[in-house]
């Protein structure tokens, strides 16, 4: 066994320890290896956190946008060097495989890389005035500090579709990442400081849950960005509200896959195989939800059943594995209760549902791949809650149009797949679909980073995520009316 690595904060540009208790990230398939411990950060870090950030603004705003994204890409350099060791550190730390941790390390790199390049991209906008001599400019200019709260589920993909385009407009950032995934929020900061990045410009601090309400009430605040719970993210939203600060939160997703009559079975099955089960199911775009034509019914639940009967759950550090634990016994324990509600309440397993008999699965925190057919009638509650586990609720829809509203059941619309091959079809779901993300004959997860991510509903506040769309967040504009002197030509 590994002995544990140390946690410590990142605070104007060097490495601190906290002080506040302790804390421990395990192993969740696991639970007895210890992978990193340390102390907590407390008020008085998070002052000095916010002071060093607001320290830092002015120059950094007035880094020319190349020479930030320079940064960025020696960054982005240094995680394609390291992927294969912090990807394992991701594995060990939250339970993906091997190959979701160290591909997610890579995607970190392609983010970081995209906005490095920012300075390329057009970074304003002149329009005509009705005065002779003069021009409108619209520019744009940073926020400040940044406040960036992140989940466990992507512990260093998400972080970096945040703080990255938040560092190329220019903004300094303090982060609060999920205590229950520490290590790789230190490995992304030890990229950046290693890469050069000036000192207070980003600024990390593990702990609980409670610090994100310490910041969003700080003073020295100027924006927030979240990626969460529903619960948590309508909090902060009402608290910055109060506050007079913007936020940006994605939170839940109830995310449905619709399979058509005509649809490529096999296909489906694949895709919709890896959208709830890849990572556990530990996807804001997780399938959680599956809705299939009548007519194809049997012979695709039959098929996916087959398929998901054969995934190997395991150890995510072994090769062969497709799936490893979720995060913690919090997880477990409130996945396990939302399945027992669903079969109180007249849900009927097709596949798992139930705890692992004694082997070296119940040392961990490993939940069996479930399929859960519903009845056609009646409220069940994991239909609209959000589990997020390896679980997959199934309805059956009797035509197109009643597929299409039993997806448009939730109060979420972040994602959906729909799966057909006829174009009309594929038209009328883009139509009627009230989701930020739909993806045709493909899973339901997934994002990249130059196009806009994000949902409508409740499950997002505030302007979208990555690509161009990042900078209606992370800066605010300023129109400028410009016109030479008496004596200009």
């Amino acid at each position: 066994m590994k002995p544990a690595l140390e946690l410590q904060h990142y605070v104007s540009g060097r490495w601190r320890a906290g002080t506040g208790s302790t804390i421990t990230s395990i192993n969740p398939a696991r639970p007895d290896e210890t992978i990193a411990q340390g102390l907590q950060a407390g008020p008085t870090d998070l002052g000095h956190a916010v002071d060093a950030a607001h320290a830092g603004k002015h120059e950094w705003a007035r880094t020319p946008p190349h020479e930030r994204g320079a940064v960025l890409l020696r960054a982005a350099a240094i995680l394609e060097q390291y992927a294969a060791a912090w990807g394992t550190e991701l594995a060990r730390e939250e339970g993906k495989t091997l190959t979701e941790g160290q591909g997610e390390v890579l995607r970190a790199a392609q983010i970081l890389r995209y906005y490095g390049n920012d300075g390329d991209r057009e970074a304003g906008a002149v329009f005509s005035s009705p005065r002779r001599g003069e021009r409108i400019l619209v520019t744009r200019k940073p926020l400040g500090v940044i406040g960036v709260i992140t989940p466990f589920n992507f512990p260093i993909a998400i972080p970096a579709w945040k703080i990255a385009p938040a560092l190329a407009y220019g903004n300094t950032v303090v982060w609060k990442p999920a205590s229950t995934v520490p290590l790789l929020a230190m490995r992304l900061v030890q990229a950046l400081d290693d890469a050069g990045l000036p000192g207070g410009v980003l600024n990390l601090l593990i702990g609980p849950g409670l610090l994100g309400n310490e910041l969003v009430k700080h003073r020295g605040l100027d924006g927030l960005t979240f990626t969460g719970s529903t619960v948590v993210g309508r909090s902060l939203a009402a608290q910055a509200a109060g506050h007079g600060v913007p936020i940006q939160a994605e939170m839940g997703g109830k995310n449905a896959a619709i399979v058509l009559a005509d649809a490529d079975l096999e296909l489906a099955v694949e895709q919709v195989l890896l959208g709830a089960f890849r990572s556990a199911g530990q996807k804001c775009t997780a399938t959680s939800r599956l809705i299939v034509a009548e007519g194809v019914a049997s012979d695709f639940l039959s098929m996916l059943r087959a398929r998901t009967e054969s995934l190997v759950v395991g150890d995510p550090l072994d090769s062969n594995v497709h799936m490893g634990p979720v995060v913690n016994a919090a997880a477990y324990d409130s996945i396990n209760r939302g399945i027992e509600t669903a079969l109180s309440q007249g849900a009927e397993v097709l596949t798992g549902g139930t705890p692992y008999p004694p082997s070296d699965l119940t040392a961990g925190y490993f939940i069996q791949p479930t399929i859960l057919e519903l009845p056609r009638e009646g409220s069940i509650d994991v239909w609209r809650e959000e589990l997020f586990g390896p679980v997959l609720s199934v309805r059956r829809a009797s035509s197109t149009q009643a597929a299409f509203d039993l997806a448009n059941d939730s109060e979420f619309g972040l994602s959906a797949a729909l799966f057909t091959q006829d174009l009309s079809q594929a038209l009328r779901g883009l139509d009627e679909l009230d989701v930020g993300i739909l993806h045709v004959n493909s899973e339901s997860a997934g994002a990249d980073p130059h196009v806009p991510f994000g949902g409508v509903k409740k499950s997002g506040y505030g302007p979208k995520e990555q690509g161009q769309s990042a900078r209606e967040f992370f800066t605010h504009t300023t129109t400028v009316y410009l016109r030479g002197g008496r004596n200009g030509s």
